[in-house]
């Protein structure tokens, strides 16, 4: 059973973010389509950041009434409404409505509010429900989450999402030159919406599975019972069940303050690269390579996330030394991926095969390292105890917001970067 134990926490880590992770990917398809057109992404960032109004509000329930929260019901109640909003999505993401004069798709983005507040709470009720089950569980949900990416993209390149050509728009009778047009999707909007509500059922099914299976049971026993073990620390001090001082108000950790806040630092810091900052410029580092760059480039980053967590069930390290070394290495890389999205058009080794190679090998390492960071960085406040695990949830909620809130104006509303037409190239060969 425990070979099943594992696969139903990855299948739990999957239904966290494939919401709006799919809702990325599927965005060439529903811009032509709705009346906000390239403004949709601006629209989405804007929605994903109210949505953060679920991890606040069960960060402080967890904090000024503590035991009230019936973590449970409250993640039967996410997922279940993930489903329905995946459901409904698929049939009226296309319905506008007028508002102020002017065309709106209200459905679209009240049923993408509907899943964000699912993912985004997801931070702050999934992973904590995680430290009820033995350690090594939790490096299995972090695969999962990084699945939560991989499947939905890899979904969207066999639905041939993007896939563009340039084609002699005299020999359509529509002027003269190149144009660029986009291949007609093997399958629609709707069957992906489809897969992605099937996608969060599933993640339903495996926590009603955690919930009650006799093995699951056995498991949450154990850990129960581990916990009471340590009930006492190692200086004396009594510490709740998880091992969080009792007199550590905001139940952050046993560890020097000092430490916590380098450790929350860290993590702060590498989802605002992760999921806020980069996400926004990728087209704008790959597209000028081609439509194959930039499709190797999201596939295989989104790839790298769940074998580095993979490879930390095999390799773990909690040096925290080391955990910065590989943040530093990450921002570098990171700095290189923002550097050519500042320069496209041109970016350099534009013609060139090694351009290519490079942009989609530092997009690899860039997820990779710090998604191994992440992995990492739970493993240790997972020792901290439940209350420590919330506040892991909201802080990546929190870096995440930030690294979102600090592209936004940058790239929509100043218009710094520039994506360049496919077909006409004003750069030097």
């Amino acid at each position: 059973m425990g070979l099943a134990m594992h696969l139903l926490a990855c299948l739990l880590g999957t239904g966290s973010w494939v919401a709006i992770n799919g809702l990325w990917v599927e965005l060439p398809l529903l811009v032509p389509s709705v009346p906000e057109g390239w403004l949709l992404p601006s629209y989405l960032t804007v929605v994903i950041q109210l949505a953060n109004v679920g991890p606040l509000l069960v960060t402080l329930t967890h904090r000024f009434l503590p035991g009230r929260l019936n973590e449970v019901g409250l993640i039967y109640a996410l997922l279940s409404l993930g489903c329905l909003a995946g459901l409904l999505l698929a049939f009226f993401w296309g319905e506008a409505s007028v508002v102020g004069g002017s065309p709106r798709s209200l459905a679209l983005l009240g049923l993408l509010f509907g899943l964000a507040l699912v993912d985004c709470t997801s931070s702050v009720t999934f992973l904590p429900y995680m430290h009820r089950l033995r350690p090594h569980y939790l490096t299995t949900y972090f695969v999962g989450e990084g699945l939560s990416g991989l499947l939905p993209g890899l979904v969207a390149l066999g639905q041939g999402v993007g896939v563009s050509q340039c084609v002699n728009s005299s020999l359509a009778g529509d002027g003269d030159g190149l144009r660029v047009t986009y291949q007609a999707p093997r399958f629609s909007v709707c069957a992906f919406f489809l897969f992605l509500s099937g996608m969060m059922a599933v993640s339903l099914v495996a926590f009603i599975l955690l919930n009650h299976l006799p093995a699951a049971k056995q498991e949450r026993a154990k850990e129960k019972y581990q916990a009471r073990m340590r009930i006492k620390s190692p200086n004396g001090l009594q510490v709740e069940e998880g091992g969080t001082p009792a007199h550590n108000a905001f139940c952050l950790g046993s560890r020097p303050v000092a430490q916590m806040v380098y450790i929350f630092g860290l993590l702060a810091w590498v989802n605002a690269l992760t999921n806020g900052t980069l996400p926004a410029v990728q087209s704008y580092s790959c597209l000028p390579y081609g439509d194959l760059a930039y499709h190797l480039s999201a596939t295989l980053a989104a790839l790298a996330n769940p074998l580095a967590c993979f490879l930390g069930m095999f390799l773990p390290n909690r040096s925290l030394v080391l955990l910065g070394a590989l943040s530093v290495a990450g921002s570098l890389l990171a700095c290189y991926i923002m550097a050519v999205a500042v320069l496209s058009p041109c970016p350099p080794l534009l013609h060139l095969p090694a351009g290519v190679i490079l942009i989609v090998l530092c997009w690899v390492l860039f997820v990779g390292t710090l998604s191994y960071v992440k992995l990492m960085i739970g493993m240790i406040l997972r020792d901290e105890g439940h209350c420590a695990l919330v506040w892991c949830g909201a802080v990546v909620q929190a870096g995440s917001m930030v690294g979102a809130l600090s592209i936004f104006p940058v790239v929509s509303v100043y218009g710094l970067f520039h994506s360049g037409d496919p077909c006409h190239s004003s750069c030097p060969s």
